[in-house]
């Protein structure tokens, strides 16, 4: 299955109000009786895979990302918060794609 992803330091995903987009998403996710179909993880473990490790390399760590199967989304929120890095990979799951090294 394809994800998608914008992925920042923690410190940047920190400073936008990107909890604001993130709970509104939710709430409209709610009122369509939707499921929710995307995660935001602190220290994403997929990007410790060699394939996206180089393409992350640049950014200040600790990493934050916002992992969906939502490609629209995704741009959407590249878009809103143009400082951040967007790409895809893939996964059997949500779950899956959505480890943090914490917890790998």
């Amino acid at each position: 299955m394809t994800f998608y992803y914008v992925v920042a330091s923690q410190a940047f995903m920190e400073s936008e109000p990107l909890d604001e987009v993130l709970e509104e998403r939710v709430r409209n996710y709610n009122e369509r009786e939707k499921a929710i179909d995307f995660v935001y993880v602190t220290a994403p473990a997929c990007f410790e895979a060699a394939a996206l490790a180089e393409r992350v390399a640049q950014l200040k760590k600790p990493l934050a990302a916002v992992i969906s199967n939502d490609q629209n989304f995704i741009r959407w929120l590249k878009l809103r918060l143009e400082f951040v890095e967007m790409g895809e990979f893939e996964a059997d799951s949500l779950e899956a794609a959505s480890q943090s090294v914490q917890t790998a």
